[in-house]
């Protein structure tokens, strides 16, 4: 296994906690008022949705096209 693809598998594990936790944060009762007040999330939680899924996107890209041709032999 090549390192692109061990990166990808640490920045879907890494996205997914980002996710996860961004998912808890907006269901708090001060997130709830901040939407109801704002319409729209804080940036804390905005900025970690974000940073999740472009973890997750890139390391399902690294992880299915990171390995290469790998070397060739002659």
């Amino acid at each position: 296994m090549g390192i692109a693809r061990i990166l990808g598998f640490m920045l879907v594990v890494a996205g997914t906690v980002f996710l996860v936790t961004a998912y808890r944060a907006s269901g708090s009762l001060s997130e709830r008022a901040m939407e109801t007040f704002t319409g729209r999330y804080s940036e804390r939680t905005q900025r970690d949705l974000v940073l999740g899924a472009a973890g997750v996107v890139g390391g399902v890209l690294l992880i299915a096209f990171g390995g290469g041709r790998g070397k060739r032999r002659r």
